[in-house]
């Protein structure tokens, strides 16, 4: 632990649900919920929420749920994922979150692996995915649908019939909205299955204790207002939105609201006018290709004012980062760019953005400068489903953009010989679920956590990432090449939305590109050239030439064993669908070499293949 720090303060709370079923009374008509259901927000209050867990909490006791036992929610945000996740804590039971866009045979593993008695699905589409594996589940016995009017099969019970069954439990046994008193700080509180780039996920069994001590140190830098509304879309499956964006925010009692989808993001974001949002970088940068878009498309002059509002919000930021104080000049400069350029960017954030979070991938050093200079600072962190998942988190006023940040009071970090970040502290978990062999390679005799990733602490102790230690490339000279620092420079183009460099055990470094298709179109009609199918516009000679000055000019600060020789323009993007991203949207570079090893091998003996044969 850090000099001075003194764990207590949240810990006054020993479990979760306790956390959560405090705030009907210390929070009662404060709004814990907001969701659309057709074109209206509904607000839930967080005594109306609490008294709903209860309901909830009550119905699964009937059912047999207790201690220990696992309950398993396969859905997309919304009120019930929350409700359903305190009132199963409230019974010492154990939350089992499952990704929607797992296919069945993944959900199968997960069910049984776990040994989930109950599961909760949240519509149709889901309930038709269970039911084709159904008959394989062995341990599995009750089913209820969120979506009441989808119930199509008698095998499956409403959420309705639940908060029924609950409420009239309560009538007689009402202790049992109290059951959290029960629940150790030790207990295990959640099963997250790791989504893995390879091989069967594992069960990561996180403590009450593991969540709390995150909280904590989180608290301890960043402190949250009353007021703040959490705009929620990351999945909530996911340990990142889990914990900031759902225990964090109902610690400090703030209002989350549930975006509709991701599509319908921008016009959430000005509906409800968050103060607060969580995100991965993918997000933050499909944003900053919009914004550069929108400025490509403006009158010579409108560029020109755009160009010098960034560069001047850019240097207040440098001057504010190295604790400079700003002349009365180049304030008033930063007050009009504000006024003709970056009030209007926060305005379709919603206009009240005071901080986004980043993690799960490394933030562009370029995307966080921007946004700081506009006045949207994206605080940067760093963990694992492993951890609870923070580590290292930038503080506010403090961005290092290009590091994580410093490591969070209460938690130990250290670089290993080989480069690899490990880490200690009451945020490791519990361990892989009935995996001993897995939690021993992972947590080493000292309670030292292995990452896997590599890195290393700059002079001002924040975080530098590497990359992924299974991810390095040793290219046939010997050389070790990382290459996310490279994808992520590459990605920070307009012209490209994905990348994937190749190059281990080569001569050179390549990479599969996927173009943005309505970039690229766009600038091929303004170059008079026709082409009525994608692929063969991305073989057109002029094509290839742009992408060959892109990538060059993207390559200028990367030693030459490092830079990208030759690529390959894919004309349909990596999916979750085709089983190429993680459902945290990270790369599965094993797949996609397999998937496109003809491609790599003809781009290492034959420049004449331009565009990937497959994907036609």
């Amino acid at each position: 632990m850090q000099p001075g720090f003194k764990w207590g303060k949240i810990m006054d709370y020993q479990n979760l649900a306790e956390m959560f079923f405090h705030k009907k009374e210390s929070h009662s008509t404060h709004t814990a919920y907001m969701y659309k259901k057709q074109g209206i927000w509904y607000t839930v209050s967080y005594r109306e929420a609490v008294e709903q867990a209860e309901k909830i909490a009550a119905g699964l006791s009937r059912l047999g749920i207790g201690a220990n036992h696992t309950v398993a929610l396969i859905s997309r945000n919304r009120l019930e994922w929350a409700l359903i996740d305190y009132a199963v804590m409230n019974l010492g039971a154990i939350l089992v979150p499952i990704y929607p866009t797992l296919l069945g045979k993944h959900v199968q593993f997960i069910l049984e692996d776990s040994g989930a008695r109950v599961l909760f699905a949240e519509d149709a589409s889901q309930m038709e995915k269970v039911e084709e594996i159904r008959s394989r589940l062995t341990r599995t016995t009750h089913f209820f649908l969120l979506e009441p009017e989808e119930t199509r099969s008698a095998s499956w019970n409403t959420f309705e019939q639940l908060l029924q069954e609950g409420e009239n439990v309560l009538k007689t046994d009402s202790a049992i909205a109290h059951r959290y008193r029960a629940v150790s700080p030790e207990d295990t509180a959640t099963i997250i299955y790791t989504s893995g780039t390879t091989g069967l996920p594992k069960g990561v069994e996180l403590t009450h204790k593991n969540f709390l001590s995150n909280i904590e140190s989180v608290n301890y830098v960043f402190q949250a207002r009353p007021d703040d509304v959490a705009l929620s879309f990351l999945p909530l499956s996911h340990i990142l939105e889990r914990m900031a964006g759902h225990f964090f925010a109902t610690y400090h009692g703030l209002t989350i609201a549930y975006a509709e989808s991701i599509n319908q993001l921008p016009e959430n974001m000005r509906e409800v006018r968050p103060t607060l949002m969580v995100s991965v970088p993918r997000l933050y940068e499909k944003m900053y290709a919009r914004i550069m878009e929108v400025r490509e498309e403006s009158s010579p002059l409108k560029r020109k004012i755009f160009d010098w509002a960034v560069g001047v919000g850019q240097k207040s930021f440098r001057k504010e980062r190295a604790g400079e104080k700003l002349s009365v000049f180049l304030r008033k400069k930063r007050k009009l760019a504000d006024k003709l350029v970056f009030r209007k960017i926060r305005e379709q954030m919603g206009g009240r953005i005071q901080y986004c979070v980043s993690g799960g991938a490394p933030l562009g050093a370029d995307i966080g400068e921007f946004f700081a200079a506009v006045g949207i600072p994206i605080l940067e962190g760093y963990g694992l489903t492993e951890t609870s998942p923070a580590i290292t988190f930038n503080r506010p006023g403090q961005m290092k953009f290009g590091t994580v940040g410093q490591p969070l009071p209460g938690v130990e970090v250290k670089i290993a010989e080989d480069g690899e970040i490990l880490t200690r502290g009451e945020h490791v978990m519990k361990g892989y679920f009935q995996n001993p062999q897995a939690t021993a390679e992972a947590i080493d005799s000292r309670g030292w956590f292995h990452t896997g990733d590599i890195g290393y602490l700059d002079d001002e102790g924040n975080l530098v990432i590497t990359d992924r230690k299974k991810n390095l490339i040793v290219t046939s000279g010997g050389k070790n090449v990382a290459p996310q620092p490279i994808e992520n420079k590459l990605i920070s183009s307009k012209y490209i939305d994905q990348a994937v460099v190749i190059g281990d055990k080569r001569k050179f470094c390549s990479a599969l590109l996927v173009p943005n298709r309505e970039i690229v179109s766009h600038w091929a009609r303004e170059q008079g050239i026709e082409e009525d199918n994608y692929r063969n516009l991305l073989m057109h000679p002029a094509v290839q030439s742009l992408f060959r000055r892109v990538v060059d000019h993207l390559m200028t600060d990367f030693a030459g064993y490092e830079q990208v020789k030759k690529f390959l323009l894919i004309p349909e993007p990596f999916t979750m669908e085709n089983g190429e991203l993680t459902p945290t949207l990270k790369i599965k570079r094993r797949v996609i070499e397999e998937k496109f090893a003809a491609e790599i091998n003809a781009l290492y003996q034959d420049e004449e293949i331009p565009v990937s044969e497959s994907r036609a």
